[in-house]
């Protein structure tokens, strides 16, 4: 695992602990930042949920964000991704917080720019965390959320106040970008929702 752009591109990065945590590949990470890219997100701040290695994170402060905060309930991938923070020299610019993502969601205090949730493919509550974070107060209007998953989870245009934007398989792996979007602003037509597969 490595860093693949921004100031500490090459930088290698520690792996993660176990076998239960399954990090985004080089090529799907360059995929994600490149459709991020693409749209025109320049985020200041980022949370990394299910972190693991701390890898999606550490990608988007080496591509300037200002702040990151890392979510993961594992001991052990905490540590690695305070070590991985450390070898990258980002450890001023981000914080990680070991408690569950459902615990770290309904103790929102403040909101972010763009949020990347990655849990474990077999998780049967995805969609219903990805409600839960659309409810919570860490979104507000404008913030985009990146959610990755398996090819067999089919998330929804409209997630509450989340609006997809795009739909994106490269094998077995698949991430959807969403826009959380006022109310009073009105919802853009799916229609234009773009889906590759």
């Amino acid at each position: 695992m490595r860093i693949i752009s921004g100031s500490a591109r090459g930088r290698r990065l520690k792996g993660p602990p176990s076998h239960e945590t399954r990090p985004m590949t080089d090529k799907i990470k360059g995929a994600v930042f490149n459709s991020l890219a693409s749209l025109g997100v320049d985020p200041d701040s980022v949370l990394d949920l299910y972190a693991g290695t701390g890898a999606i994170g550490i990608e988007a402060l080496s591509r300037g964000v200002a702040h990151a905060d890392f979510v993961d309930m594992g001991r052990e991938p905490c540590a690695v991704i305070r070590d991985n923070l450390r070898t990258s020299g980002f450890d001023h610019a981000g914080h990680v917080h070991q408690m569950s993502v459902a615990t770290f969601i309904q103790r929102a205090n403040r909101t972010y720019d763009l949020i990347v949730m990655d849990p474990p493919y077999a998780d049967p509550e995805i969609i219903s965390t990805l409600e839960k974070l659309a409810e919570s107060q860490l979104v507000q209007s404008g913030t985009i959320v990146v959610l990755g998953h398996s090819p067999r989870v089919t998330p929804p245009d409209q997630v509450g106040s989340l609006e997809a934007l795009r739909h994106r398989c490269h094998g077995d792996t698949c991430f959807s970008i969403y826009e959380a979007v006022d109310a009073t602003e009105g919802r853009p037509d799916s229609s234009g929702v773009e889906e590759t597969r």
